[in-house]
């Protein structure tokens, strides 16, 4: 029986992450895999691991975590924002450095959605004085 100390749910644009904390050696699969695997580019495993520098915690937990939805960066920084809600369970003496550096605040930004008799959201058709 495998014992979650702590679950997180982390959301960016479309992407949602569910995180499991789990005793352990600091290994972080993603859908199956491997962190490094998963995020080629080193700036995502970057972002992934944002939470655990600041809490110091690198080496002392096991993480799992389901993410779908988005692109790359949506996926990582989900990642990491349910990572920093897991890590608060865990210990709440983790919530004012996690708070500080902004990783438990969800990003609202969404993309605006496409107005019907326009080519985009934004975009309007070439207005024509003749």
């Amino acid at each position: 029986m495998i014992k979650n100390l702590g679950i997180g749910t982390g959301r960016r644009k479309t992407s949602v992450a569910r995180v499991y904390i789990r005793d352990g050696s600091g290994k972080i699969v993603i859908n199956g895999k491997e962190l490094n695997v998963y995020f080629p580019q080193s700036e995502h495993v970057l972002i992934v691991r944002q939470p655990l520098m600041v809490t110091s915690s690198e080496n002392k937990f096991d993480i799992v975590i389901n993410v779908y939805g988005g692109g790359c960066n949506g996926q990582a920084i989900a990642c990491r924002h349910g990572l920093s809600r897991a890590l608060c369970q865990v210990d709440q003496a983790n919530y004012a450095s996690l708070r500080a550096n902004g990783y438990l605040t969800r990003d609202p930004r969404m993309v605006e959605r496409k107005k019907y008799g326009q080519p985009g959201a934004r975009r309007r058709f070439q207005f024509s004085k003749r």
